[in-house]
């Protein structure tokens, strides 16, 4: 059954989850401080992972069964690299569907999370035409802060996506790639923490956007 609303969890960088990033063990016990918001929006085709991506990173869970996404909404407080922010994720719906509602997630986005399959190569085909949709709601801005992240790592026997193809469209986009697996948490932290530094970059004093008015949110403790 699809999955529709505003459901939120809350996490901490060192409480919810373990990390072997270095950065997040340093800022275990810090005092807190001001908090910097950011909203960031996780596109791509149905079925590539992003929900399983989502869930990992936030409760360090894995989602065996596919669920397909209508909207999610999420809400962590993460501490990386000496510094907490409050990091806001909107878990969409796959590509093909429900355009209008991407568009505008867009609009209201400052980072972007990029998601293909490493096991079907149509699905990256569709990050670059979301890639370039961002930057053309954007207004042209080329240096909107995004990953792409590549999923599904573990079913090396499926692999239709090079990791030499990667590399070269990295380079081609000027945009960082990832290959990750939800389900074995290979290098899921990576590609958030990569967008998050991105955000901190461009936006110093936090989303611009953020004094826009909430709506009521749960929490999945």
């Amino acid at each position: 059954m699809a999955r529709s609303g505003q459901s939120s969890f809350t996490r901490t960088g060192s409480l919810t989850k373990k990390s072997s990033s270095p950065a997040r063990h340093r800022v275990a016990g810090l005092a807190g401080g001001p908090v910097q918001r950011y909203s960031a929006v996780v596109l791509g085709a149905g079925g590539v992972g992003k929900s399983a991506l989502v869930m990992r990173y936030g409760k360090n869970v894995f989602l065996e069964q596919y669920d397909p996404t209508i909207e999610e909404e999420y809400d962590l407080t993460v501490e990386y690299e000496g510094k907490r922010s409050f990091l806001h994720l909107v878990d969409t719906a796959g590509t093909e569907q429900f355009t209008g509602i991407n568009e505008s997630y867009i609009q209201r986005g400052v980072g972007f999370v990029l998601v293909f399959s490493l096991t079907q190569e149509a699905t990256l085909k569709e990050v670059d035409h979301i890639r370039q949709q961002i930057h053309r709601i954007k207004g042209g801005d080329e240096n909107v802060p995004m990953v792409v992240v590549g999923t599904k790592l573990d079913l090396m026997g499926e692999r239709e996506v090079s990791s030499e193809k990667m590399q070269e469209l990295a380079m081609k986009w000027g945009v960082p790639f990832y290959e990750t697996s939800a389900k074995k948490g290979w290098h899921v932290n990576e590609a958030f923490d990569h967008l998050l530094a991105s955000m901190r970059k461009r936006y110093p004093e936090g989303d611009p956007k953020s004094k826009r008015r909430r709506r009521d949110q749960c929490v999945i403790m």
